[in-house]
């Protein structure tokens, strides 16, 4: 397909880097210089262009800009009627992208993750599931929502990878000083928890790890007694509010 890029913040980079390869051909624009660049240097089927190009040259445009600066950004454009226009941008519902793109469609809404470049990666979307299926699957597993609603809940509900990653580099730190090696250390909690995680649901993953007097069982319910499954439903909560 011919697709296009406009914006090559850390988002949008992931996932030109995800598609290359894959017979696109694909224009970018260079509002992050370096990114761009680089991208340009790196895929042979990526060039950059001006923002008016991209669109008159695209089947499926991306949108990687900040909501705040979108409308400024875009004013200026022409937008093809026949052209199908997905949003990266958390904040923008399908209607309000409508609304910047016009005449375009605004055929989907989705939230990548910067594991896309490697593929294998969950994608939150909204809208023309078809289309994105199309460019992203089989290499990524697209979870298709209902409405505006569910995909502000599921937004909020993504933000735990952060706190999983604080504590995967806490416990990786605290190993390290007292192993040989501390990257193998470090190595082997991601691959341990990622494994863990993808190879069955949370609920049956707790119950295999709720050996009384076990390593696991103490040390979650030392975190629990400290708070933490409060804390984090207060910090969903706060989010969603």
């Amino acid at each position: 397909m011919r697709l296009g890029f406009i914006g090559t913040g850390t988002i949008a980079s992931a996932v030109v880097r995800g598609l290359a390869g894959r017979g696109h051909e694909i224009r970018i624009s260079a509002r992050s210089k370096t990114r761009a660049e680089a991208l340009a240097a790196a895929i042979p089927e990526v060039q950059i262009a001006g923002l008016q190009e991209i669109l008159d040259h695209s089947e499926v445009v991306f949108l990687g800009l900040m909501v705040q600066a979108a409308p400024a950004s875009l004013a200026a454009l022409t937008f093809p009627g026949d052209l199908r226009v997905v949003s990266f941008m958390a904040g923008a519902d399908l209607d309000q992208v409508a609304g910047l793109v016009a005449p375009a469609q605004a055929a989907a809404v989705m939230m990548p993750f910067p594991g896309i470049a490697q593929g294998g990666s969950a994608i939150m979307a909204l809208g023309d599931g078809e289309l994105l299926e199309q460019i992203f699957a089989p290499q990524n597993t697209l979870f298709m929502l209902r409405d505006a609603g569910e995909l502000d809940a599921y937004l909020c509900a993504q933000a735990v990878l952060s706190p999983v990653a604080r504590l995967t580099a806490e416990a990786a730190n605290w190993l390290g000083q007292r192993v040989s090696d501390p990257a193998q250390g470090e190595a082997f909690l991601r691959m341990l928890i990622s494994s863990a995680l993808a190879g069955s649901s949370a609920d049956d993953l707790l119950e295999a790890l709720n050996t009384p007097g076990g390593y696991n069982q103490r040390l979650r319910q030392h975190m629990e007694e400290a708070g933490m499954g409060k804390d984090l439903v207060a910090g969903l909560d706060a989010l969603e509010g």
